[in-house]
């Protein structure tokens, strides 16, 4: 039996550059409004893990410091 070959992962930040590009102008109030909402969930994730990278970095800096 033989394997399909397994699809090529995305590129970081495919997906943002892809969602960058899609044309707007097919969407309504409502569907603009929820995209907003999505995003601004998405960026409020990111800070999110941007803050526990943060922290643990400046733990790390502070334990090995001389």
């Amino acid at each position: 039996m033989t394997e399909e070959p397994a699809e090529p992962r995305a590129a970081r930040g495919a997906a943002l550059r892809e969602l960058s590009r899609e044309d707007l102008d097919f969407y309504g109030v409502v569907e603009l409004t929820e995209r907003i909402e999505s995003l601004k969930a998405e960026i409020a994730r990111t800070e999110a893990k941007l803050q526990k990278k943060q922290s643990g970095r400046s733990a790390a800096d502070a334990l090995f410091k001389f």
